[in-house]
């Protein structure tokens, strides 16, 4: 028998869900209208730690290495950006925000602490892909997401844990844009999302790592 992985238990989906246009501190542009919870969803594997992906026999130990390697270099490079950490701290909670510069002096930012990574099926049906997770902690939803945004959900049908393709293997276009430095404004006007991209969000689910 294979191990189930305890990284991640989701509880009760919100009735009801709302729409919220999100944008960084810039004009949107033409990513406004991409929606990273919105797709076709795919069981997910998630998991605090490399050691716990390769404890929990889901998938490969390659698998596992190679997805691990590709949440940090997401994290690297479009982790949500934050212009102060109180702005990334009033969504990601206290003490779970970093500050970080770009290589190049592009400037100064604060972005959350990854929570762990998540490992889903590409777009293309041709294996699986790794990225991050950050854990939301405001009022307005909370929950896992992913670097491109997708919020972990769950198939109620089947009880595994699932994310849409787009957020784990996301269009070039999503992928290569710089990501978008967010004040406490934007911030606030927007309920108190994080995503350091431009992206429309729906539906509302709430989770927790469990023991």
């Amino acid at each position: 028998m294979r191990k189930r992985s305890s990284s991640l238990k989701l509880t009760t989906m919100l009735a009801g869900a709302t729409a919220l246009t999100l944008s960084g501190c810039d004009d949107p542009g033409p990513q406004a209208s991409w929606d990273p919870n919105r797709g076709e969803q795919v069981q997910a594997f998630s998991y605090k730690s490399l050691e716990e992906c390769k404890a929990a026999n889901e998938v490969s130990d390659a698998q596992c290495d190679t997805s691990y390697a590709a949440a940090q270099k997401d994290d690297q490079k479009n982790a949500p950006r934050y212009e102060a950490r109180a702005s990334c701290e009033d969504v990601y909670g206290a003490g779970n925000c970093v500050p970080r510069s770009e290589a190049n002096g592009g400037g100064s930012f604060f972005t959350p602490l990854l929570a762990g990574f998540v490992i889903g099926q590409m777009l293309d049906g041709g294996g699986y892909r790794g990225t991050g997770l950050y854990r939301r902690n405001d009022e307005y939803g909370g929950g896992y997401y992913s670097t491109y945004g997708g919020r972990l959900g769950r198939d109620y049908g089947t009880g595994r844990t699932t994310i849409s393709k787009s957020s784990i293997d996301p269009p070039d276009a999503i992928r290569q844009a710089p990501p978008k430095i967010q004040t406490r404004t934007s911030v606030v006007s927007r309920g108190g999302f994080g995503g350091g991209r431009s992206y429309a969000s729906s539906g509302s689910y709430r989770g927790g790592f469990g023991g």
